[in-house]
Protein backbone atom coordinates (compact mmCIF):
# COMPACT_ATOMS: atom_id res chain seq x y z
CA UNK A 1 0.00 0.00 0.00
CA UNK A 2 1.43 3.23 -0.59
CA UNK A 3 -0.11 6.81 1.31
CA UNK A 4 -0.35 9.60 -1.59
CA UNK A 5 -2.05 11.57 1.36
CA UNK A 6 -3.49 11.81 4.75
CA UNK A 7 -6.76 10.59 3.50
CA UNK A 8 -6.18 8.33 0.34
CA UNK A 9 -4.33 4.87 0.70
CA UNK A 10 -3.44 3.63 -3.19
CA UNK A 11 -2.65 -0.10 -4.02
CA UNK A 12 -1.26 0.08 -7.80
CA UNK A 13 -1.43 -3.90 -7.91
CA UNK A 14 -4.85 -4.60 -9.42
CA UNK A 15 -4.38 -2.90 -12.67
CA UNK A 16 -0.40 -4.23 -12.56
CA UNK A 17 -1.35 -7.15 -12.23
CA UNK A 18 -3.96 -7.14 -15.78
CA UNK A 19 -1.10 -5.80 -18.04
CA UNK A 20 0.60 -8.30 -20.28
CA UNK A 21 4.03 -10.11 -19.12
CA UNK A 22 6.59 -10.09 -22.17
CA UNK A 23 10.11 -12.11 -21.20
CA UNK A 24 13.18 -11.49 -23.42
CA UNK A 25 14.77 -14.38 -23.44
CA UNK A 26 16.67 -17.79 -24.36
CA UNK A 27 15.28 -21.13 -23.41
CA UNK A 28 19.00 -22.39 -23.42
CA UNK A 29 20.54 -19.56 -20.76
CA UNK A 30 20.47 -20.87 -17.41
CA UNK A 31 19.35 -17.88 -16.12
CA UNK A 32 16.36 -17.80 -18.46
CA UNK A 33 15.01 -21.33 -17.15
CA UNK A 34 15.19 -19.54 -13.22
CA UNK A 35 13.30 -16.77 -14.29
CA UNK A 36 11.24 -19.08 -16.10
CA UNK A 37 10.62 -21.45 -13.46
CA UNK A 38 9.26 -18.99 -11.32
CA UNK A 39 6.38 -18.08 -14.11
CA UNK A 40 5.27 -21.45 -14.39
CA UNK A 41 5.76 -21.95 -10.33
CA UNK A 42 3.07 -19.32 -9.82
CA UNK A 43 1.17 -19.90 -13.24
CA UNK A 44 1.58 -16.27 -14.43
CA UNK A 45 1.29 -16.26 -18.25
CA UNK A 46 3.54 -14.48 -19.94
CA UNK A 47 4.78 -13.74 -23.43
CA UNK A 48 8.31 -14.87 -24.57
CA UNK A 49 10.51 -13.23 -27.15
CA UNK A 50 13.29 -15.34 -28.22
CA UNK A 51 16.85 -13.93 -28.05
CA UNK A 52 18.13 -15.88 -31.46
CA UNK A 53 19.37 -13.18 -32.99
CA UNK A 54 16.50 -12.77 -35.59
CA UNK A 55 15.48 -9.20 -36.33
CA UNK A 56 13.08 -7.37 -35.16
CA UNK A 57 13.62 -9.21 -31.75
CA UNK A 58 17.55 -8.27 -31.62
CA UNK A 59 16.96 -4.64 -32.65
CA UNK A 60 13.73 -4.47 -29.97
CA UNK A 61 16.06 -5.59 -27.17
CA UNK A 62 19.17 -4.01 -28.05
CA UNK A 63 17.01 -0.65 -28.02
CA UNK A 64 15.07 -1.68 -24.76
CA UNK A 65 18.46 -2.41 -22.81
CA UNK A 66 21.62 -1.54 -24.34
CA UNK A 67 23.57 -3.83 -21.52
CA UNK A 68 22.48 -6.86 -23.26
CA UNK A 69 22.10 -9.16 -21.10
CA UNK A 70 18.85 -11.67 -20.54
CA UNK A 71 16.68 -12.60 -19.46
CA UNK A 72 14.99 -8.79 -19.40
CA UNK A 73 10.94 -8.22 -18.39
CA UNK A 74 8.53 -5.58 -19.45
CA UNK A 75 5.50 -5.03 -17.99
CA UNK A 76 3.59 -1.88 -19.40
CA UNK A 77 5.82 0.36 -18.59
CA UNK A 78 8.49 -1.17 -16.53
CA UNK A 79 11.56 -3.17 -17.00
CA UNK A 80 13.02 -5.48 -14.78
CA UNK A 81 16.46 -7.11 -15.11
CA UNK A 82 17.86 -9.83 -14.05
CA UNK A 83 16.47 -13.49 -13.32
CA UNK A 84 16.53 -12.42 -9.62
CA UNK A 85 15.70 -9.53 -9.97
CA UNK A 86 12.43 -10.50 -12.56
CA UNK A 87 11.04 -13.21 -9.54
CA UNK A 88 11.28 -10.84 -6.63
CA UNK A 89 9.36 -8.45 -8.70
CA UNK A 90 6.79 -11.57 -9.84
CA UNK A 91 6.71 -12.19 -5.88
CA UNK A 92 5.79 -8.73 -5.21
CA UNK A 93 2.96 -8.62 -7.34
CA UNK A 94 1.48 -11.98 -6.80
CA UNK A 95 2.38 -12.90 -2.80
CA UNK A 96 -0.14 -15.34 -2.28
CA UNK A 97 0.03 -17.27 -5.39
CA UNK A 98 3.17 -19.95 -4.40
CA UNK A 99 5.33 -17.51 -2.97
CA UNK A 100 8.82 -17.91 -3.99
CA UNK A 101 10.24 -15.65 -1.01
CA UNK A 102 9.16 -16.72 2.89
CA UNK A 103 6.97 -14.58 4.82
CA UNK A 104 9.33 -15.12 7.65
CA UNK A 105 12.06 -12.29 7.00
CA UNK A 106 15.13 -14.16 8.47
CA UNK A 107 14.28 -17.39 6.17
CA UNK A 108 13.65 -14.50 3.26
CA UNK A 109 17.16 -13.55 3.61
CA UNK A 110 18.00 -17.31 3.86
CA UNK A 111 16.61 -17.94 0.53
CA UNK A 112 18.57 -14.90 -1.01
CA UNK A 113 21.72 -15.79 0.03
CA UNK A 114 21.16 -19.12 -0.89
CA UNK A 115 20.12 -17.77 -4.61
CA UNK A 116 23.57 -15.89 -4.49
CA UNK A 117 24.74 -19.03 -3.59
CA UNK A 118 23.73 -20.99 -6.74
CA UNK A 119 24.79 -17.88 -9.03
CA UNK A 120 27.78 -17.31 -7.74
CA UNK A 121 29.40 -20.50 -6.89
CA UNK A 122 27.88 -22.77 -8.96
CA UNK A 123 26.61 -21.27 -12.48
CA UNK A 124 29.51 -18.70 -12.19
CA UNK A 125 32.50 -21.35 -12.29
CA UNK A 126 30.69 -23.86 -14.65
CA UNK A 127 30.49 -21.16 -17.01
CA UNK A 128 33.88 -19.89 -17.23
CA UNK A 129 35.33 -23.74 -17.52
CA UNK A 130 32.66 -23.43 -20.77
CA UNK A 131 33.65 -20.13 -22.41
CA UNK A 132 37.53 -21.33 -21.44
CA UNK A 133 36.69 -23.77 -23.66
CA UNK A 134 35.56 -21.86 -26.89
CA UNK A 135 38.67 -19.59 -26.05
CA UNK A 136 36.76 -16.77 -24.58
CA UNK A 137 38.61 -16.87 -21.49
CA UNK A 138 41.88 -18.40 -20.01
CA UNK A 139 41.42 -21.84 -20.48
CA UNK A 140 44.43 -22.47 -18.40
CA UNK A 141 42.04 -21.73 -15.22
CA UNK A 142 40.26 -24.30 -15.87
CA UNK A 143 41.66 -26.76 -13.06
CA UNK A 144 40.95 -23.33 -10.37
CA UNK A 145 36.67 -24.13 -11.80
CA UNK A 146 36.66 -27.44 -11.25
CA UNK A 147 38.02 -27.02 -7.59
CA UNK A 148 35.77 -24.31 -6.93
CA UNK A 149 32.72 -26.52 -8.46
CA UNK A 150 34.37 -29.21 -5.67
CA UNK A 151 34.10 -27.30 -3.24
CA UNK A 152 30.59 -25.62 -3.66
CA UNK A 153 29.38 -29.54 -4.21
CA UNK A 154 31.13 -30.50 -0.67
CA UNK A 155 29.09 -27.42 1.13
CA UNK A 156 26.32 -28.43 -0.72
CA UNK A 157 26.22 -31.93 0.40
CA UNK A 158 26.08 -31.09 4.13
CA UNK A 159 23.67 -28.28 3.81
CA UNK A 160 21.26 -30.29 2.23
CA UNK A 161 21.49 -33.06 4.73
CA UNK A 162 17.44 -33.67 5.76
CA UNK A 163 16.84 -30.41 3.50
CA UNK A 164 14.02 -31.16 0.75
CA UNK A 165 14.55 -27.96 -0.81
CA UNK A 166 17.22 -25.18 -0.24
CA UNK A 167 15.60 -23.35 2.77
CA UNK A 168 13.77 -25.15 4.46
CA UNK A 169 10.76 -27.46 3.35
CA UNK A 170 8.95 -24.64 1.00
CA UNK A 171 10.14 -23.80 -2.83
CA UNK A 172 11.91 -20.86 -3.51
CA UNK A 173 13.82 -18.39 -5.09
CA UNK A 174 17.15 -20.55 -4.09
CA UNK A 175 15.36 -23.63 -5.94
CA UNK A 176 14.67 -21.34 -8.66
CA UNK A 177 18.86 -20.84 -8.92
CA UNK A 178 19.43 -24.08 -7.92
CA UNK A 179 17.92 -26.30 -11.11
CA UNK A 180 19.87 -24.68 -13.98
CA UNK A 181 23.12 -23.99 -12.05
CA UNK A 182 23.33 -28.28 -10.92
CA UNK A 183 22.11 -28.84 -14.24
CA UNK A 184 24.37 -27.35 -15.74
CA UNK A 185 27.10 -27.89 -13.58
CA UNK A 186 26.89 -31.29 -13.23
CA UNK A 187 27.14 -31.76 -17.33
CA UNK A 188 30.47 -29.19 -17.02
CA UNK A 189 31.78 -31.36 -14.19
CA UNK A 190 29.88 -34.30 -12.60
CA UNK A 191 29.17 -33.93 -9.12
CA UNK A 192 30.54 -36.94 -6.94
CA UNK A 193 28.98 -40.01 -6.70
CA UNK A 194 28.85 -39.92 -2.76
CA UNK A 195 27.29 -36.80 -2.51
CA UNK A 196 23.70 -38.85 -1.86
CA UNK A 197 22.13 -35.40 -0.76
CA UNK A 198 22.92 -33.69 -3.05
CA UNK A 199 22.37 -35.94 -6.06
CA UNK A 200 18.56 -36.14 -4.57
CA UNK A 201 18.14 -32.70 -4.57
CA UNK A 202 19.30 -32.54 -8.03
CA UNK A 203 16.77 -35.52 -8.87
CA UNK A 204 13.89 -33.24 -6.89
CA UNK A 205 14.46 -30.21 -8.92
CA UNK A 206 14.80 -31.74 -12.50
CA UNK A 207 11.34 -33.52 -11.72
CA UNK A 208 9.42 -30.14 -10.41
CA UNK A 209 6.53 -29.49 -12.67
CA UNK A 210 7.84 -25.68 -12.92
CA UNK A 211 11.32 -26.56 -13.95
CA UNK A 212 10.59 -29.66 -16.10
CA UNK A 213 9.02 -27.48 -18.29
CA UNK A 214 11.48 -24.67 -18.60
CA UNK A 215 13.79 -27.75 -19.37
CA UNK A 216 11.21 -29.18 -22.34
CA UNK A 217 11.42 -25.75 -23.98
CA UNK A 218 15.32 -26.33 -23.53
CA UNK A 219 15.62 -29.47 -25.16
CA UNK A 220 15.04 -28.18 -28.76
CA UNK A 221 18.62 -26.46 -28.19
CA UNK A 222 21.04 -29.06 -26.28
CA UNK A 223 22.79 -29.36 -29.47
CA UNK A 224 24.33 -25.85 -28.91
CA UNK A 225 25.79 -26.96 -25.28
CA UNK A 226 29.26 -26.16 -26.04
CA UNK A 227 30.34 -29.68 -24.18
CA UNK A 228 27.55 -31.76 -24.95
CA UNK A 229 24.50 -32.64 -23.52
CA UNK A 230 25.71 -35.87 -21.96
CA UNK A 231 22.84 -39.22 -21.73
CA UNK A 232 20.90 -39.99 -18.61
CA UNK A 233 21.78 -36.73 -16.69
CA UNK A 234 18.96 -34.54 -17.24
Amino acid sequence: MRRDDPGTMVNPRPLERKMAFTLYEHPLSSYCQKAKTAFYEKDIPFESRMLDGSEPVASDFAALWPIGKFPALTHGDRFVFDATGIIEYLDALHPRSAPLLPADPVAAAEARMMDRFFDNYVNYPQQRIVVGRIGRDDATREPQWRAALERAYAWLEKRLAGREWAVGQGFTLADCAAAPALLYADWTHAIPRDHGALHAYRARLLTRASYARALDEARPYRHMFPLGAPEGRD
